[in-house]
């Protein structure tokens, strides 16, 4: 389904995923990561409880928020990946970040 433009990235990143170490391309966004990574969900919904997952990749539907760094509800779409980012993928009702 996805297809990788011609490289043009510059390096590679380490992040974690969930607790686990994962590496991407420089200049990938979050959610392009998670796909690459097999994760064809990282939420679930809060009204139904299914899966949801990243869609449309430029941040309209709001169904790829995860939490980066420690604050929740982040469009994985639109952030970019960087060397120690924490990601966490969620579940349910939203936490509210203090």
């Amino acid at each position: 389904m996805f297809r990788r433009l011609p490289e043009t990235y510059q390096g590679w990143v380490s992040l974690t995923i969930d607790g686990g170490v994962c590496v991407g391309r420089e200049g990938d966004s979050v959610a392009a990561l998670l796909l690459e990574a097999g994760y064809a969900a990282c939420r679930n919904s809060a009204v139904s409880g299914e899966p949801r997952g990243p869609y449309c990749m430029m941040g309209v539907c709001f169904e790829c928020l995860v939490e980066i760094d420690g604050i929740a509800n982040r469009q994985a779409c639109l952030v970019p990946i960087a060397e120690g980012m924490k990601v966490e993928t969620g579940a349910g009702r939203r936490k509210v970040t203090p």
